[in-house]
């Protein structure tokens, strides 16, 4: 069992330059794409990502808002899978609070950009896989 699974997977977290967010299609069906990092974290509980307002993911999310992100180290063949929920922002603040220099690139308009929107995700659950074991636990 992992001693500190806050700061294992943070370190896991940290590390990575893709992240990986799913959400379910109209179907039924979970959609995995590849996202960079998220641009901010608390913990292991929460995560903001950068996306286009009008990506399919939004759609999605606004109609099902569950959903998992996947933070995978090929290098030691580990990662960690967190599920819960995701919110779509659109309020300046938070649109603020996570833009960076160079964002005009995918959002022209900068932060007020009607297609720049954040992606919230809350963790609730989680399930590490490390040294060819795996162990699920509870995210307060």
């Amino acid at each position: 069992m992992m001693k500190n699974p806050e700061k294992t997977i943070g370190n896991l977290i940290e590390k990575q330059s893709v992240s990986y967010i799913a959400s379910i299609s109209e179907e039924g069906f979970p959609n995995m794409k590849a996202m960079l990092p998220p641009r901010k974290r608390t913990g292991i509980k929460e995560f903001w990502f950068t996306t286009n307002t009008s990506s399919m993911r939004v759609v999605q999310y606004l109609k099902n808002p569950n959903a998992s992100i996947y933070f995978c180290d090929k290098r030691f063949y580990r990662g960690v899978m967190l599920v819960g929920t995701m919110e779509v922002l659109e309020d300046a603040d938070t649109k603020q609070m996570i833009w960076r220099e160079g964002d005009t690139m995918y959002y022209p308009q900068g932060v007020t950009d009607p297609d720049y929107c954040v992606l919230k995700f809350t963790a609730a659950q989680g399930r590490y896989y490390s040294n060819f074991h795996s162990e699920s636990f509870d995210i307060g």
